[in-house]
């Protein structure tokens, strides 16, 4: 297989699993903040992932009041897509073959790439808060509302903490600070010893 070739069908395979493993974190990311069910996007995300979470719900059930399905199919999903890109570029050959030692360290990466993408989630969620802060405060536009809505119950517990700072709002610096703490200690301590296809690293 060509160069050319395998660049494409890494591309192609990690874009098409990284497209709806972001909308399944995004799904999970929504029930938890108990977000507005009948946002437009909300709506798109239902359609988009529904196919394969609802026969999914049928074996994990949730927990808490939080889908696990979501979250079990996003790894599902990263998972078969580490195997395929390793197959592309002979990589599991290069490594003994699918051994299980290697099938659990893809599930172990796939736990990490998992939590980087909802760190990402976050950490990206927060700049476009603020910066719609600035510049249309009162937008009433469906994905502002949403990013609002699924910062609140971590920009909560941040808020309820800070000393009053006479109407200044410094919650989301400060989620920023400790995202982009945990997103160093997650690059040095794991992310440079990760494989190149880890959706979320």
């Amino acid at each position: 297989m060509g160069s050319a070739t395998i660049q494409i069908g890494l591309f192609l395979v990690n874009a098409a699993a990284g497209f709806f493993v972001f909308m399944l974190v995004l799904r999970f990311l929504l029930q938890v903040a108990r977000a507005d069910y009948h946002n437009p996007i909300s709506q798109m995300l239902v359609k988009i992932t529904n196919p394969l979470l609802v026969p999914t719900r049928k074996v994990i059930p949730g927990f808490g009041g939080l889908d696990l399905a979501a979250l079990v199919l996003a790894l599902l999903v990263s998972w078969v897509a580490m195997l395929i890109s390793m197959f592309i570029t002979d990589a599991a050959e290069k490594l003994g073959g699918l051994t299980p030692a290697l099938m659990l360290d893809t599930v172990i990466w796939g736990v990490v790439g998992l939590f980087g993408l909802i760190l990402k989630v976050y950490l990206w969620g927060t700049f476009i808060s603020v910066i719609a802060s600035w510049v249309a405060p009162n937008s009433s536009n469906p994905a502002l509302i949403l990013v609002h809505q699924i910062l609140e119950p971590v920009m909560r517990p941040i808020r309820q903490r800070m000393p009053d700072m006479g109407g200044l709002d410094i919650s989301p610096m400060i989620l920023i600070l400790v995202i982009v703490c945990v997103e160093i200690v997650i690059t040095e301590t794991v992310s440079r010893h990760a494989p190149p296809f880890v959706l979320g690293l």
